[in-house]
Protein backbone atom coordinates (compact mmCIF):
# COMPACT_ATOMS: atom_id res chain seq x y z
CA UNK A 1 0.00 0.00 0.00
CA UNK A 2 3.15 2.72 0.75
CA UNK A 3 4.19 2.07 -2.83
CA UNK A 4 0.57 2.86 -4.37
CA UNK A 5 0.31 6.07 -1.86
CA UNK A 6 4.01 6.57 -3.19
CA UNK A 7 2.86 6.51 -6.30
CA UNK A 8 -0.08 8.98 -5.67
CA UNK A 9 1.72 11.11 -4.18
CA UNK A 10 4.24 11.99 -6.75
CA UNK A 11 1.35 12.38 -9.42
CA UNK A 12 2.26 15.82 -10.86
CA UNK A 13 -0.31 19.20 -11.52
CA UNK A 14 -1.14 18.64 -14.68
CA UNK A 15 -2.31 15.05 -14.38
CA UNK A 16 -4.65 16.73 -11.20
CA UNK A 17 -6.00 19.50 -13.03
CA UNK A 18 -6.44 16.61 -15.72
CA UNK A 19 -8.70 14.62 -13.18
CA UNK A 20 -10.52 17.52 -11.89
CA UNK A 21 -11.24 18.58 -15.66
CA UNK A 22 -13.23 14.39 -15.57
CA UNK A 23 -14.76 15.24 -12.60
CA UNK A 24 -16.14 17.98 -13.69
CA UNK A 25 -17.56 16.78 -17.15
CA UNK A 26 -18.73 13.87 -15.15
CA UNK A 27 -21.03 16.43 -13.11
CA UNK A 28 -22.25 17.57 -16.15
CA UNK A 29 -23.22 14.12 -17.79
CA UNK A 30 -25.01 13.68 -14.34
CA UNK A 31 -27.05 16.79 -14.34
CA UNK A 32 -27.98 16.72 -18.13
CA UNK A 33 -28.18 12.91 -18.64
CA UNK A 34 -32.01 13.55 -19.06
CA UNK A 35 -32.05 10.85 -22.42
CA UNK A 36 -35.50 8.31 -22.98
CA UNK A 37 -34.40 5.13 -22.34
CA UNK A 38 -34.94 4.45 -26.46
CA UNK A 39 -31.89 6.36 -27.07
CA UNK A 40 -29.71 5.27 -23.94
CA UNK A 41 -30.45 1.54 -24.98
CA UNK A 42 -30.06 2.75 -28.51
CA UNK A 43 -26.84 4.44 -27.78
CA UNK A 44 -25.89 0.99 -25.23
CA UNK A 45 -26.22 -1.13 -28.39
CA UNK A 46 -24.21 1.09 -30.52
CA UNK A 47 -21.30 1.27 -28.08
CA UNK A 48 -21.27 -2.80 -27.31
CA UNK A 49 -20.90 -3.05 -30.95
CA UNK A 50 -18.14 -0.71 -31.38
CA UNK A 51 -16.03 -1.77 -28.19
CA UNK A 52 -16.00 -5.13 -28.97
CA UNK A 53 -14.78 -4.16 -32.64
CA UNK A 54 -12.46 -2.16 -31.27
CA UNK A 55 -11.31 -4.32 -28.46
CA UNK A 56 -10.94 -7.31 -30.22
CA UNK A 57 -9.01 -5.70 -33.20
CA UNK A 58 -6.62 -4.37 -30.89
CA UNK A 59 -5.72 -7.79 -30.04
CA UNK A 60 -5.30 -9.04 -33.99
CA UNK A 61 -8.87 -9.77 -34.85
CA UNK A 62 -10.00 -8.56 -38.17
CA UNK A 63 -13.86 -7.89 -38.33
CA UNK A 64 -15.22 -4.79 -38.76
CA UNK A 65 -18.26 -2.98 -37.05
CA UNK A 66 -20.77 -3.75 -39.28
CA UNK A 67 -19.21 -7.48 -38.93
CA UNK A 68 -19.68 -7.61 -35.54
CA UNK A 69 -23.38 -6.43 -36.15
CA UNK A 70 -24.24 -8.64 -37.89
CA UNK A 71 -22.62 -11.39 -36.35
CA UNK A 72 -24.71 -10.71 -33.07
CA UNK A 73 -27.42 -10.30 -35.49
CA UNK A 74 -27.10 -14.27 -36.01
CA UNK A 75 -26.56 -13.61 -39.92
CA UNK A 76 -23.64 -16.04 -41.00
CA UNK A 77 -20.59 -14.52 -41.68
CA UNK A 78 -17.79 -16.90 -43.24
CA UNK A 79 -15.05 -15.08 -44.25
CA UNK A 80 -13.44 -15.06 -40.70
CA UNK A 81 -11.99 -17.22 -38.70
CA UNK A 82 -14.09 -19.02 -36.39
CA UNK A 83 -11.86 -17.64 -33.50
CA UNK A 84 -12.15 -14.29 -34.56
CA UNK A 85 -16.31 -14.87 -34.43
CA UNK A 86 -15.59 -17.01 -31.06
CA UNK A 87 -13.50 -13.56 -29.31
CA UNK A 88 -16.56 -11.16 -31.17
CA UNK A 89 -19.27 -12.86 -29.19
CA UNK A 90 -17.30 -13.82 -26.20
CA UNK A 91 -16.64 -9.71 -25.51
CA UNK A 92 -19.76 -8.59 -26.88
CA UNK A 93 -21.62 -10.96 -24.15
CA UNK A 94 -19.71 -10.08 -21.32
CA UNK A 95 -19.32 -6.71 -21.70
CA UNK A 96 -23.36 -6.14 -21.81
CA UNK A 97 -23.21 -7.90 -18.49
CA UNK A 98 -21.07 -5.81 -16.76
CA UNK A 99 -22.94 -2.68 -18.37
CA UNK A 100 -26.32 -3.98 -17.02
CA UNK A 101 -24.92 -5.53 -13.30
CA UNK A 102 -22.06 -3.82 -12.70
CA UNK A 103 -23.75 -2.05 -9.26
CA UNK A 104 -23.91 -5.89 -7.96
CA UNK A 105 -20.51 -7.00 -9.36
CA UNK A 106 -17.59 -6.98 -6.66
CA UNK A 107 -14.16 -6.46 -7.91
CA UNK A 108 -12.09 -9.72 -6.35
CA UNK A 109 -10.06 -12.63 -7.60
CA UNK A 110 -13.17 -15.00 -8.36
CA UNK A 111 -14.84 -11.85 -10.56
CA UNK A 112 -11.84 -11.41 -12.64
CA UNK A 113 -11.57 -15.36 -13.16
CA UNK A 114 -15.20 -15.29 -14.06
CA UNK A 115 -14.77 -12.73 -16.42
CA UNK A 116 -12.06 -14.72 -17.92
CA UNK A 117 -14.12 -17.50 -18.61
CA UNK A 118 -16.92 -15.73 -19.84
CA UNK A 119 -14.88 -14.13 -22.46
CA UNK A 120 -12.99 -16.92 -23.83
CA UNK A 121 -16.76 -19.27 -23.29
CA UNK A 122 -16.90 -19.75 -26.79
CA UNK A 123 -13.27 -19.84 -28.18
CA UNK A 124 -12.43 -23.49 -28.77
CA UNK A 125 -8.40 -22.93 -28.15
CA UNK A 126 -8.67 -21.75 -24.57
CA UNK A 127 -11.11 -23.97 -23.35
CA UNK A 128 -8.46 -25.83 -21.19
CA UNK A 129 -7.24 -22.69 -19.31
CA UNK A 130 -10.74 -20.50 -19.13
CA UNK A 131 -11.20 -18.99 -15.92
CA UNK A 132 -7.22 -20.28 -14.85
CA UNK A 133 -4.53 -18.32 -14.17
CA UNK A 134 -1.24 -18.61 -16.87
CA UNK A 135 0.79 -22.15 -15.96
CA UNK A 136 3.47 -21.08 -18.54
CA UNK A 137 5.24 -17.58 -19.40
CA UNK A 138 3.97 -15.34 -21.49
CA UNK A 139 5.07 -11.97 -22.60
CA UNK A 140 3.17 -8.81 -23.68
CA UNK A 141 3.26 -8.56 -27.62
CA UNK A 142 2.32 -5.21 -30.10
CA UNK A 143 0.01 -6.72 -32.90
CA UNK A 144 -0.40 -4.81 -36.15
CA UNK A 145 -3.19 -3.89 -37.99
CA UNK A 146 -3.05 -7.52 -39.85
CA UNK A 147 -3.35 -9.18 -36.68
CA UNK A 148 0.74 -10.09 -36.87
CA UNK A 149 2.94 -9.86 -33.79
CA UNK A 150 5.42 -7.16 -34.13
CA UNK A 151 7.45 -6.96 -31.21
CA UNK A 152 7.82 -7.92 -27.25
CA UNK A 153 6.24 -4.51 -24.96
CA UNK A 154 7.60 -6.44 -22.30
CA UNK A 155 7.97 -9.45 -19.83
CA UNK A 156 5.36 -10.13 -17.18
CA UNK A 157 4.84 -12.33 -13.98
CA UNK A 158 6.92 -15.49 -13.91
CA UNK A 159 3.65 -17.88 -13.50
CA UNK A 160 4.83 -19.54 -10.40
CA UNK A 161 4.16 -15.98 -9.17
CA UNK A 162 1.09 -14.75 -10.68
CA UNK A 163 -1.37 -16.13 -7.69
CA UNK A 164 0.30 -14.11 -5.43
CA UNK A 165 0.58 -11.05 -7.15
CA UNK A 166 -2.89 -11.27 -8.47
CA UNK A 167 -4.02 -11.59 -4.50
CA UNK A 168 -1.95 -8.88 -3.17
CA UNK A 169 -3.45 -6.40 -6.08
CA UNK A 170 -6.37 -7.23 -5.57
CA UNK A 171 -6.26 -6.61 -1.72
CA UNK A 172 -4.49 -3.58 -1.99
CA UNK A 173 -6.89 -2.11 -4.73
CA UNK A 174 -10.02 -3.10 -2.61
CA UNK A 175 -8.28 -1.57 0.32
CA UNK A 176 -8.00 1.21 -1.43
CA UNK A 177 -11.45 1.76 -2.63
CA UNK A 178 -12.67 1.23 1.08
CA UNK A 179 -10.39 3.32 2.61
CA UNK A 180 -11.71 6.18 0.13
CA UNK A 181 -8.75 8.21 0.58
CA UNK A 182 -7.35 8.64 -3.08
CA UNK A 183 -9.08 9.56 -5.89
CA UNK A 184 -10.84 6.25 -7.88
CA UNK A 185 -8.97 7.74 -11.13
CA UNK A 186 -5.69 6.94 -9.87
CA UNK A 187 -6.49 3.41 -8.10
CA UNK A 188 -8.22 2.68 -11.45
CA UNK A 189 -4.98 3.69 -13.17
CA UNK A 190 -2.94 1.78 -11.18
CA UNK A 191 -4.83 -1.66 -10.70
CA UNK A 192 -4.59 -1.66 -14.30
CA UNK A 193 -1.07 -0.92 -15.08
CA UNK A 194 -0.20 -3.57 -12.33
CA UNK A 195 -2.79 -6.25 -13.81
CA UNK A 196 -1.25 -5.89 -17.26
CA UNK A 197 2.01 -6.21 -16.03
CA UNK A 198 1.43 -9.58 -14.47
CA UNK A 199 -0.30 -10.81 -17.45
CA UNK A 200 -2.46 -13.25 -15.62
CA UNK A 201 -3.90 -15.38 -18.03
CA UNK A 202 -2.60 -17.15 -21.11
CA UNK A 203 -4.75 -15.10 -23.45
CA UNK A 204 -7.20 -12.84 -23.17
CA UNK A 205 -5.58 -10.13 -20.18
CA UNK A 206 -5.54 -6.71 -23.08
CA UNK A 207 -9.71 -7.64 -23.38
CA UNK A 208 -10.09 -8.15 -19.75
CA UNK A 209 -8.37 -5.35 -18.80
CA UNK A 210 -10.68 -2.75 -21.03
CA UNK A 211 -14.07 -5.00 -19.44
CA UNK A 212 -12.59 -4.41 -16.36
CA UNK A 213 -12.20 -0.37 -16.70
CA UNK A 214 -15.71 -0.28 -17.62
CA UNK A 215 -16.64 -2.14 -14.59
CA UNK A 216 -14.49 0.44 -12.33
CA UNK A 217 -14.79 3.13 -13.60
CA UNK A 218 -19.03 2.58 -13.64
CA UNK A 219 -18.80 1.45 -10.09
CA UNK A 220 -16.90 4.65 -9.13
CA UNK A 221 -19.67 6.78 -11.01
CA UNK A 222 -18.34 7.84 -14.36
CA UNK A 223 -22.10 6.35 -15.75
CA UNK A 224 -21.59 7.42 -19.45
CA UNK A 225 -18.71 4.49 -20.21
CA UNK A 226 -22.15 2.79 -21.78
CA UNK A 227 -22.86 5.29 -24.02
CA UNK A 228 -19.22 6.36 -25.46
CA UNK A 229 -16.62 3.49 -26.21
CA UNK A 230 -13.42 3.61 -24.24
CA UNK A 231 -12.35 0.72 -26.29
CA UNK A 232 -12.55 2.40 -29.66
CA UNK A 233 -10.67 5.48 -28.50
CA UNK A 234 -7.92 3.06 -27.08
CA UNK A 235 -8.01 1.06 -30.63
CA UNK A 236 -7.58 4.55 -32.36
CA UNK A 237 -4.57 5.55 -30.28
CA UNK A 238 -3.21 2.35 -30.24
CA UNK A 239 0.87 3.24 -30.75
CA UNK A 240 0.47 5.72 -28.29
CA UNK A 241 -1.16 2.95 -25.86
CA UNK A 242 1.76 0.83 -26.28
CA UNK A 243 4.37 3.46 -26.02
CA UNK A 244 2.43 4.73 -22.09
CA UNK A 245 2.50 1.12 -21.02
CA UNK A 246 6.00 -0.04 -22.10
CA UNK A 247 7.82 3.07 -20.87
CA UNK A 248 5.49 2.37 -17.38
CA UNK A 249 5.97 -1.50 -17.20
CA UNK A 250 9.84 -1.47 -17.86
CA UNK A 251 10.13 0.80 -14.03
CA UNK A 252 7.92 -1.48 -12.01
CA UNK A 253 10.11 -3.92 -10.51
CA UNK A 254 13.05 -1.02 -10.03
CA UNK A 255 13.08 1.20 -7.09
CA UNK A 256 11.66 4.08 -8.80
CA UNK A 257 8.52 3.07 -10.32
CA UNK A 258 7.39 5.71 -12.96
CA UNK A 259 3.73 5.18 -14.02
CA UNK A 260 2.73 8.62 -14.97
CA UNK A 261 3.19 7.55 -18.62
CA UNK A 262 0.36 5.68 -18.32
CA UNK A 263 -1.55 7.87 -15.80
CA UNK A 264 -1.09 10.49 -18.58
CA UNK A 265 -2.66 8.26 -21.67
CA UNK A 266 -5.48 6.30 -19.59
CA UNK A 267 -6.58 9.92 -18.66
CA UNK A 268 -6.09 11.60 -21.63
CA UNK A 269 -8.90 8.51 -22.77
CA UNK A 270 -11.02 8.98 -19.74
CA UNK A 271 -10.97 13.20 -20.71
CA UNK A 272 -12.34 12.60 -24.53
CA UNK A 273 -15.06 9.77 -23.35
CA UNK A 274 -15.95 12.63 -21.25
CA UNK A 275 -16.48 15.30 -23.80
CA UNK A 276 -17.56 13.25 -25.99
CA UNK A 277 -20.41 12.17 -23.32
CA UNK A 278 -21.54 15.70 -22.18
CA UNK A 279 -21.22 16.82 -26.48
CA UNK A 280 -24.28 14.56 -26.74
CA UNK A 281 -26.42 16.55 -24.65
CA UNK A 282 -26.01 19.18 -26.30
CA UNK A 283 -28.36 20.82 -28.31
CA UNK A 284 -25.83 21.13 -31.06
CA UNK A 285 -25.40 17.70 -31.53
CA UNK A 286 -28.64 15.99 -30.94
CA UNK A 287 -29.03 14.84 -34.14
CA UNK A 288 -26.86 11.87 -32.73
CA UNK A 289 -29.49 10.90 -30.33
CA UNK A 290 -32.01 10.44 -32.97
CA UNK A 291 -33.02 7.28 -34.96
CA UNK A 292 -32.71 7.34 -38.69
CA UNK A 293 -36.48 7.98 -39.29
CA UNK A 294 -36.38 10.19 -36.80
CA UNK A 295 -33.98 12.05 -38.37
CA UNK A 296 -35.79 12.11 -41.80
CA UNK A 297 -38.44 14.05 -39.71
CA UNK A 298 -36.13 16.46 -38.54
CA UNK A 299 -33.85 17.11 -41.54
CA UNK A 300 -37.40 17.66 -43.16
CA UNK A 301 -38.72 20.41 -40.67
CA UNK A 302 -35.34 22.18 -41.06
CA UNK A 303 -36.20 22.21 -45.02
CA UNK A 304 -39.15 23.87 -44.46
CA UNK A 305 -40.98 27.19 -42.32
CA UNK A 306 -43.56 24.39 -40.79
CA UNK A 307 -45.43 21.39 -41.61
CA UNK A 308 -48.20 19.34 -40.47
CA UNK A 309 -47.94 15.65 -39.22
CA UNK A 310 -49.60 14.49 -42.63
CA UNK A 311 -47.08 16.59 -44.99
CA UNK A 312 -44.25 15.18 -43.16
CA UNK A 313 -45.66 11.38 -43.44
CA UNK A 314 -45.48 12.33 -47.05
CA UNK A 315 -42.44 13.90 -47.88
CA UNK A 316 -40.26 12.30 -45.42
CA UNK A 317 -41.84 8.72 -46.31
CA UNK A 318 -42.28 7.60 -42.57
CA UNK A 319 -44.88 6.44 -41.39
CA UNK A 320 -47.63 8.50 -39.60
CA UNK A 321 -47.24 6.76 -36.11
CA UNK A 322 -43.41 6.77 -36.25
CA UNK A 323 -43.68 10.59 -37.16
CA UNK A 324 -45.56 11.31 -34.77
CA UNK A 325 -43.18 9.24 -31.93
CA UNK A 326 -40.59 11.72 -33.25
CA UNK A 327 -41.95 15.02 -33.17
CA UNK A 328 -42.89 14.37 -29.20
CA UNK A 329 -39.04 13.26 -29.33
CA UNK A 330 -38.17 16.37 -30.83
CA UNK A 331 -40.48 18.29 -28.89
CA UNK A 332 -38.82 16.89 -25.49
CA UNK A 333 -35.54 17.76 -26.85
CA UNK A 334 -36.92 21.88 -27.48
CA UNK A 335 -35.64 21.10 -31.13
CA UNK A 336 -39.09 22.09 -32.36
CA UNK A 337 -42.06 24.07 -31.56
CA UNK A 338 -46.11 23.14 -31.73
CA UNK A 339 -48.57 25.35 -32.72
CA UNK A 340 -52.39 25.69 -33.67
CA UNK A 341 -55.13 22.47 -32.21
CA UNK A 342 -56.58 19.72 -33.31
CA UNK A 343 -56.41 19.18 -37.51
CA UNK A 344 -54.52 22.58 -37.85
CA UNK A 345 -51.40 21.87 -35.61
CA UNK A 346 -48.81 22.27 -37.58
CA UNK A 347 -44.72 22.40 -36.44
CA UNK A 348 -41.74 24.35 -37.15
CA UNK A 349 -38.05 24.42 -36.34
CA UNK A 350 -37.49 26.66 -33.28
Amino acid sequence: MSNFRQRVENIPVEIWVKIARIDELKGQWIAGAKLSPQVLGRLKRSVLVTSTGASTRIEGARMSDEDVEKLMRGISIQKFRNRDKQEVKGYYELLRNVFDSYKTIKLSENTIKHFHKELLRYVEKDKLHRGDYKKRENKVMMVDEAGNSVGTLFDTTPAYLTSKEMQELVERTQRAFEEAKYHPLPIIGNFLVEFLNIHPFQDGNGRISRILTNMLLLKAGYLYMPYVSHEKLIEDSKPDYYMALRKSQKTLRTKKPNIIPWFDFFLSVILKQSELAVELLSKENIEKLLSVKQLAVWNYLRSVKEASPGEIAEKAKVARPTVNQALDRLLRLKKIERFGLGRSTRYRKI
